[in-house]
């Protein structure tokens, strides 16, 4: 249990680094209010004058106690943690701007902003702001992070409208896509695998190349034709993009008018892919 803390800590201060990182040296000297409490601060700042790491502070104690009321104490004990350390973060982090191009400055922010957001998502954690929102609307409404971060941000990207240039608007709306893409990406692609159905003749062949040259294993399903009534053994298997045309050849060797279907799989648990040993 203290491994388990431990390494989720770590995670946290890692996600929450890198969105003060993001925040600090490529969306606020650009003036890109991209959504979420950051931007929100980013805003402020600029309108009034209050440092942007005051106005992260106060809406998180807000975000806080929503966590613990609607997400349970696991997702508050969490919240506290991120919500604590951002603004300490955007205060301690330099405020320079690493990319002149504005442009260029808006599409790596985003992007490191999407994967620290999607990181804290995963270990059951927040930075606090409109970061809460999605999960609250994905607990109750079923919606996808990504998609219930969208929804929030536009609030504040509406504002930004306001308060900055309409280029700052459009850069804005252009970094919510991004971040929402790059989540969209992480949440449902880093498990894509390719599902492969195969009927063929000479499935036996074919079953004994794919156990030499790419090392799996196949889940052989009985098929029956509808109009023929011929039972005939369906191969079943999910593999990596990276073997597909290996696994093309294989069959077109011995059956190039093999009934073939591929599928795009985007979640892929059991043994052989979430577990360290087997094989499907």
């Amino acid at each position: 249990m203290v491994k388990y803390w431990i390494k989720k800590l770590l995670w946290i201060i890692f996600a929450i680094g890198l969105i003060a990182f993001a925040v600090n040296m490529f969306m606020a000297p650009h003036n890109i209010a991209a959504g979420g409490l950051t931007g929100l601060a980013i805003i402020l700042e600029y309108w009034i004058g209050v440092d942007r790491a005051i106005v992260v502070y106060i809406g998180n104690a807000i975000v806080i106690v929503c966590a613990f009321i609607f997400l349970g104490k696991e997702m508050g004990i969490n919240t506290i943690i991120g919500a604590g350390l951002l603004p300490f973060a955007i205060d301690i982090m330099p405020r320079i701007s690493l990319v002149q191009d504005r442009m260029l400055a808006m599409i790596v922010g985003s992007v490191i902003f999407g994967v620290a957001v999607s990181i804290m998502y995963k270990n059951k954690a927040s930075s606090g702001g409109t970061a809460v929102p999605p999960l609250i609307m994905k607990k109750y409404l079923g919606l996808k992070p990504s998609i219930g971060m969208f929804l929030t941000d536009g609030i504040v990207v509406i504002l930004s409208l306001a308060i900055f240039d309409t280029d700052s608007f459009f850069f804005a709306v252009l970094s919510i896509f991004i971040t929402m893409m790059v989540m969209g990406y992480i949440e449902n692609g880093l498990t894509k695998r390719k599902e492969i159905k195969v009927i063929s003749q000479h499935h036996e062949a074919i079953l004994a190349d794919i156990a030499k040259e790419l090392g799996k294993s196949v889940t052989i399903l009985p098929a029956k034709g509808s109009y023929s009534g011929k039972e005939t053994p369906m191969l079943l298997m999910l593999i990596d993009a990276a073997d597909y045309r290996t696994l093309i050849e294989i069959i077109d060797r011995y059956d190039d008018s093999a009934f073939t279907v591929t599928s795009v799989v985007t979640d892929v648990r059991g043994r052989g892919f979430t577990y360290d040993s087997g094989s499907v």
